[in-house]
């Protein structure tokens, strides 16, 4: 215990200093009287590390409806034998399958379930529809009355819901629900790109092209070939592993659609080079991109008071270790060759649990384009600046590989359900440490799994350590 103007203060040692007392610049009812008087100690030190965690946290496992969308068999578009006489299921239907499987799944009742986090970006443009916590809780009568809250971090909106329902296990309570969902199909995929678009500086962004955030890869690609000298065909590589790790999956997005290196590597009248900036076109195709699908996942994560109360051993769950969320200001990119958002989160990552790159088995992370892949490589330290995509070239991300990613098949080809996407890449860890992989399970299960999930251009990143328990 310290002492705050004479009073007696419990919270820790501040980083502020009156004379001889230490003052926590946090201590509400002493910091009103002392505004004004407070100097940084050491301002440019003192940035908020990541939280320690004050207890032990345990996924208990979770849920994945398939990712559908164009392409997807059982999507209801012009072209398919049902169209006119089946819908595709509803933002309320999707988010709802995913937790309702999730509690079914795990045995737990919805009445153990003490609060929830629903990550979505952008539920009121696509599907008119937001207040999605209220929404979540249909999913079950026992859920009513819950408080369930829905966050929003452009396509790290999952990351967020799941390091929300962290904070609150490590506030006190024990058994906390994350789920993300989206739907994004109800439009035409240029006004769908508007809608993304939101997650952009807007005013200052969108106008770079009608396809906004393609235009912004696009962008950073051009910088990284011309800076390391990566070609094309590099980049590529990418593509088709994700196109290949998703014919394995049966929830897959892609999992009927095959991609060479030949077809990846250049631009066709069936993988157009789409953009109309004139110069950025060259340097993005669709093979490039994330789909625009739809798609639900749910996590139940517990404290281990958490999981005495549910009846289940820690050697069925995976820990997590750690977390970072770290975020920049939109607009302001100092180097497009660089993640520089994400590899400040996953410096703080390391700092904070003790891993090294090295220590990492498997890795889900945010592949929203193809080269984006290549530079999480570098932000996440699996590759040196500027040579991931020699990594990828290696085979070493394969499967199979010294340091799988994207098992599944990523973004690319698995699908990106926007608010789904950092929900979903816990649960391919979890099932990667159980097993639970089928077709794609790597061949020795991982001990250590991490995900990088990113919103906007790099702006919003949250990344998170997980280890399976024996």
């Amino acid at each position: 215990m310290i002492f705050c103007m004479d009073q007696p203060c419990f919270w820790p040692r501040g980083s502020y200093r009156i004379g001889c007392i230490d003052i926590d610049p946090a201590c509400a009812p002493h910091r009103k009287a002392i505004t004004g008087l407070l100097t940084p100690r050491n301002s440019a030190t003192q940035r908020r590390r990541p939280m320690k965690f004050r207890r032990k946290i345990y996924m208990v496992g979770g849920a994945l409806t398939p990712f559908i969308g164009k392409m997807h068999p059982d999507f209801i578009w012009k072209k398919h034998p049902d169209f006119g006489t089946r819908e595709n299921p509803t933002l309320e239907e999707t988010l709802s399958a995913a937790i309702q499987k999730a509690l079914a799944d795990t045995n737990v009742d919805a009445d153990a379930i003490e609060k929830g986090f629903i990550g979505n970006f952008a539920g009121e443009l696509f599907s008119n529809q937001g207040h999605l916590g209220a929404m979540a809780v249909r999913a079950d009568e026992k859920l009513n009355g819950k408080p369930f809250t829905r966050v929003e971090g452009a396509c790290a909106s999952g990351g967020l819901a799941a390091i929300g329902a962290i904070d609150a296990l490590n506030a006190g309570y024990d058994v906390v629900m994350a789920a993300g969902a989206e739907v994004q199909t109800t439009v035409s995929a240029r006004e769908g790109a508007g809608f993304l678009a939101r997650a952009s500086h807007w005013e200052e962004e969108r106008e770079i092209d009608d396809f906004t955030f393609p235009a912004m890869f696009a962008r950073r690609a051009k910088f990284y070939k011309e800076k390391f000298g990566v070609t094309d065909e590099d980049i590529a590589h990418v593509t088709v592993k994700a196109y290949a790790n998703a014919n394995k999956n049966p929830l897959a997005h892609m999992r009927e659609v095959t991609m060479t290196l030949e077809n990846a590597s250049a631009a066709s009248d069936r993988n157009p080079a789409f953009l109309r900036n004139p110069e950025l076109k060259e340097h993005l195709k669709v093979s490039d991109c994330s789909q625009v699908s739809n798609g639900g996942a749910a996590v139940i994560l517990a404290s281990e008071d958490g999981l005495k109360k549910l009846g289940i051993d820690p050697s069925d769950c995976v820990e997590i270790l750690g977390y970072a969320h770290t975020t920049s200001p939109l607009g302001r990119v100092n180097d497009y060759t660089v993640l520089d958002n994400t590899e400040l989160a996953a410096k703080q990552l390391y700092e904070e649990t003790g891993l090294r790159p090295s220590d990492i088995d498997v890795a889900e992370v945010h592949d929203c384009f193809a080269v984006t892949e290549l530079l999480m490589y570098e932000a996440l330290g699996f590759a040196e600046p500027g040579k991931g995509a020699e990594l990828a070239r290696s085979g070493a991300t394969a499967i199979d590989g010294d340091i799988p990613v994207n098992t599944g098949g990523g973004l690319i080809a698995y699908g990106h359900p926007v608010g789904a996407t950092g929900v979903k890449q816990l649960l391919e860890i979890y099932r990667q440490m159980k097993g639970q992989c089928g077709d794609y399970q790597m061949p020795n299960a991982p001990t250590v799994g991490l995900t990088a999930n990113m919103g906007g251009d790099d702006r919003t990143t949250v990344v998170m350590a997980l280890k399976n328990v024996d």
